[in-house]
């Protein structure tokens, strides 16, 4: 069953429980206030019954009779009776005449009135004190009301109640599609969207509501998915680009080799050129090995108390052994009085791998002009700002730096195969760090990586960094 439909079933269930518990009610207390409203004009009645019955004044009693006869109509079966009230006096015979319980006289005679009901007929009696004696005057009659205009009732109830489910059923079926048709646009508009046409969105409605709110999450989330399939694509496209390079190189340079006989020189020029080519393969190949492993690493890590300052100055060593001309200055003006605040959690090798990555890029692409690196400690935060005064990134090609492969329009001169950022990124991230990249073209780019101290967020030694990849990954 659909959810248009069973939800136009509730709706209509309750429309109608509403409407049978209402009319029952209006039916239920319009009855007892037909028998109340009843047997108040009994009572009055017997009062002038009894007043022009027994009282010897013959105009008093004419007058009443009279009154009577002009303002009270005759009840259907209305009857009087009068029973004088004696010493000793039962009334066990007149009881059962009347067809009456005996408690209904001793009622009368103790209360001064009484009523009682049999069947749709009923009697209310009063106790009457007269020159004459005193009587028990009872008035008994037909409930015209509840004969007639109940019945009348419950057929306006009937009629009522019928045409109000009908109603009900329609507004509940009108109701259920109207709240349905935006959901049913949307499906509409989702089944349109493949991967071949991520860029269509869902139509935005007016309004602030649950409908929007869905719409919104889901463009949301196919801004994200489109993202994640141009990434893949570029990522397939430049990996085999890069993978195919060397291979082909190698592939050409062992077929020259091997097409004819040649000097021991060629062939040592020729393994030269095939080492080359192998060893950049390598490279790339690590190099997409260890960007997977900390997009996704089931294995566990050792995470322990890490240095910023000391890391910052074992990075300028290593890079000092690989690039001996570069130009690397530490700036620790703003370290902190509390080493303290200048400790991470962390894992100490895939830090100096994430650091290492990106102040040899700035060192590269600077031509080794001058880097500074600086450390500064705020808000139980460590900032590590990496600035150099190379070539810059283009202002539209900044969304595109963290993509694998990827490298700018205005890198064509310099080495590279595009990995570095992207694995220092997935690194820092790993480690609960941001980073973010300003740059101006042919002045400089600026990295500013954040780190939580250990004040933020303690960490045991012996830890893992599984729980923060799938953090991550989440």
């Amino acid at each position: 069953m659909k959810s248009q439909t069973k939800i136009a079933i509730i709706f209509f269930i309750v429309c109608l429980s509403i409407i049978l518990l209402l009319s029952g009610a209006v039916y239920y207390l319009s009855t007892k206030y037909s028998f109340t409203d009843f047997y108040a004009r009994l009572q009055i009645r017997a009062v002038i019954a009894a007043k022009s019955h027994l009282e010897n004044e013959e105009i008093k009693a004419e007058a009443f009779k009279e009154v009577r006869k002009m303002h009270l109509e005759k009840l259907p079966q209305e009857k009087d009776y009068f029973f004088k009230v004696t010493p000793g006096k039962t009334f066990e015979k007149e009881a059962k005449e009347l067809g009456v319980p005996l408690d209904f006289f001793d009622e009368m005679q103790k209360t001064e009135n009484a009523t009682y009901k049999a069947n749709n007929t009923f009697y209310s009696g009063i106790k009457y004190n007269s020159k004459m004696g005193t009587y028990l005057v009872i008035v008994s009659a037909n409930n015209y009301y509840n004969d007639h205009h109940l019945v009348y009732l419950r057929n306006i109830f009937f009629i009522g109640i019928s045409v109000a489910s009908i109603l009900a059923l329609l507004i509940s079926i009108m109701f259920a599609k109207k709240v349905f048709t935006p959901v049913k646009q949307i499906t509409d508009q989702v089944k349109e969207i493949s991967s071949e046409n991520m860029h269509l969105r869902l139509q935005h409605p007016q309004g602030n509501d649950e409908i929007s709110e869905l719409i919104i999450t889901f463009n949301n989330m196919l801004d994200r998915l489109e993202t994640a399939f141009e990434t893949q694509n570029n990522f397939i496209s430049n990996a085999s680009h890069e993978l195919s390079t060397p291979l082909t190189a190698i592939i050409g340079e062992a077929d020259v080799a091997l097409n004819k006989v040649r000097k021991p020189q060629e062939y040592t020029e020729s393994l030269k050129v095939i080492l080359k080519e192998a060893d950049r393969l390598d490279r790339i190949t690590k190099s997409l090995l260890f960007l997977a492993q900390t997009g996704f690493d089931g294995k566990k890590q050792k995470i322990q108390i890490v240095r910023t300052d000391q890391l910052l100055w074992d990075v300028k060593e290593t890079i000092d052994r690989i690039n001996s001309n570069n130009q690397i200055t530490i700036d620790l003006s703003l370290i902190p009085e509390n080493p303290v605040e200048l400790k991470i959690n962390g894992n100490p090798q895939l830090l100096h791998l994430a650091l290492t990555n990106i102040v040899t890029n700035a060192c590269k692409y600077s031509s080794n002009k001058p880097v500074n690196l600086s450390i500064a400690a705020q808000d139980n935060h460590v900032t590590i700002t990496v600035k150099d005064m190379g070539i810059g990134i283009p202002a539209n090609e900044l969304t595109y730096i963290y993509n694998p492969f990827f490298r700018a329009s205005n890198t064509k001169n310099f080495e590279g195969y595009g990995i570095g950022l992207s694995l220092a990124r997935n690194i820092i991230r790993m480690h609960k760090g941001a980073i973010e990249i300003s740059s101006v073209i042919d002045q400089g780019t600026t990295v500013q990586i954040r780190f939580p101290s250990i004040n933020h967020h303690q960490v045991n030694s012996t830890g893992s960094t599984k729980q923060i990849i799938e953090s991550l990954v989440n």
